[in-house]
């Protein structure tokens, strides 16, 4: 852990303030869920919770399964960072922070289909990953925007039509439904 030097007291109803730099820079916003650890040492550990991670494998095998039909990738994201990937591209996506365009695609609940020579496209992390086209569906669960189902198209060759288009909102219903119940 990194010290911040900045102290707090609680109030008298149990509160404490984070700190706007430390929201600002950790991208916690208001009514964003935060996890709360407690170790033997006394310290008290606050973690922003992702509802996706609890389906991290299953998301998993549903964008292998997609990547491998549709012969695209397929990244499905948090509010974050991009929880599973398959296809071209797994080893440099896996893991990373999402760019804050696609966070704030997810905030407002859009979607967005384009390929890059139409100029309509978004990059998913803030290096520039080489794809040609993509399709983009927030996950929406109890009425929470909690992620993305993300399909990049690397061939040139192949447009993206309404099956990828189709069957990428599937998966965002889909994966909403299960993180419901």
């Amino acid at each position: 852990m990194k010290a911040t030097g900045i102290v707090r007291r609680i109030d008298e109803l149990g509160r404490i303030v984070v700190p706007k730099e430390i929201r600002k820079n950790l991208r916690i916003r208001e009514g964003d869920p935060l996890e709360i650890y407690t170790a033997a040492d006394g310290e008290v550990v606050l973690k922003k919770f992702s509802p996706m991670l609890e389906l991290k494998e299953f998301a998993g095998q549903y964008a292998e399964i997609m990547a491998a039909t549709l012969g695209c990738s397929v990244c499905i994201t948090d509010r974050e960072h991009i929880v599973a990937v398959a296809g071209k591209g797994k080893k440099e996506l896996q893991g990373r922070a999402i760019s804050r365009k696609l966070s704030e695609l997810i905030d407002l609940r859009k979607s967005v289909s384009g390929e890059v020579k139409t100029g309509n496209c978004i990059n998913i992390t803030d290096d520039d990953i080489s794809f040609e086209g993509q399709v983009i569906q927030t996950i929406i669960c109890q009425g929470d925007a909690i992620g993305a189902v993300v399909l990049l198209n690397r061939d040139a060759g192949k447009a993206i039509g309404d099956t990828e288009k189709k069957a990428v909102d599937l998966a965002a219903r889909f994966l909403g439904r299960q993180m419901e119940g």
